[in-house]
């Protein structure tokens, strides 16, 4: 649980309202970076109408934490009504969690290319997640004609501000080309900065170069640890391939009881490999 109490004291009443504010427009985010679940925002009365006559009276950073305060009650229509206030009034959290709403259709109609414009202004501003969303949206075409090079500079931009999905995207173009030329090592460094951050793709990837030798040195036990991280995040091809790993003997010890183990989760998410694999591979070893 998360509580925030009132201070009384005039001029610490603003500061608390910053720090909420950065708090919940930091981890509200619509799907995107949600507060874990399960856990609480406990806002006493005294705190919360604070916060809300300072939205009243045009202050931004209280309109943005009102915004995320009616998002976490799931009121969506109040919520876009209070980043839209905020946004406006150049706050980069609010213009991005408006940018969300639009791309969600969460309280709004859902419109990309009003999402795209609410992405770029956070991203202008140097809003990490804005950045990564601005960059998706320009290598889908999504709001915004398809520019692979668009795409490469915001995710740059974000992957240099620690996202980790940022820097599994930027390995990704890297790898392939797009939008930059293609280098395997900058793709790899870019790779382990996310995987090292717990995303299950960077890890898979990571996995593959490892596995195949790609501009690094193959070395099975690397690519057994890192598809492993991705597999026990439910990464079904990670899955499959820890049990090719197991069935085989490569970078651990061969173990069919262990391959099947995988080879059933992979099976599980529909992976047609990993089925077969089943029907051929002894129980036990």
């Amino acid at each position: 649980m998360i509580r925030v109490e009132f201070l009384d004291k005039h001029k610490r009443a603003r500061s608390i309202i910053a720090v909420l504010a950065m708090f919940l427009c930091t981890n509200v985010c619509l799907g995107i970076s949600d507060i874990k679940q399960g856990t609480k925002v406990e806002i006493d009365k005294k705190t919360s109408d604070q916060i809300k006559k300072n939205a009243e009276q045009g202050d931004a950073e209280a309109q943005c934490c009102l915004g995320a305060m009616c998002s976490l009650k799931q009121d969506c229509k109040k919520a876009f009504y209070w980043y839209k206030k905020s946004a406006e009034h150049e706050n980069a959290n609010a213009q991005f969690h408006l940018g969300a709403m639009y791309s969600k259709g969460e309280g709004i109609k859902q419109d990309y290319k009003k999402a795209f414009y609410w992405f770029k202004k956070a991203a202008e501003h140097g809003n990490a997640e804005a950045q990564y969303n601005a960059g998706l949206m320009y290598y889908k075409g999504k709001g915004i004609n398809q520019d692979y090079k668009e795409a490469y500079n915001w995710y740059k931009k974000s992957a240099e501000h620690g996202n980790p999905l940022a820097q599994y995207r930027l390995g990704a173009m890297y790898y392939k080309g797009k939008g930059v030329n293609q280098d395997y090592r900058e793709a790899y460094n870019w790779y382990k900065k996310s995987a090292q951050q717990g995303d299950a793709n960077a890890q898979y990837d990571l996995g593959v170069m490892y596995y195949i030798g790609e501009e690094i040195k193959q070395d099975y036990k690397k690519a057994f640890y890192w598809f492993k991280k991705a597999a026990e995040q439910g990464f079904a091809p990670a899955q499959y391939n820890l049990g090719v790993m197991h069935k085989y003997g490569e970078g651990v010890e061969q173990n069919y009881t262990e391959a099947n183990k995988w080879f059933e989760k992979a099976a599980e998410q529909g992976v047609a490999e990993a089925k077969t694999a089943l029907t051929t591979i002894p129980k036990s070893k």
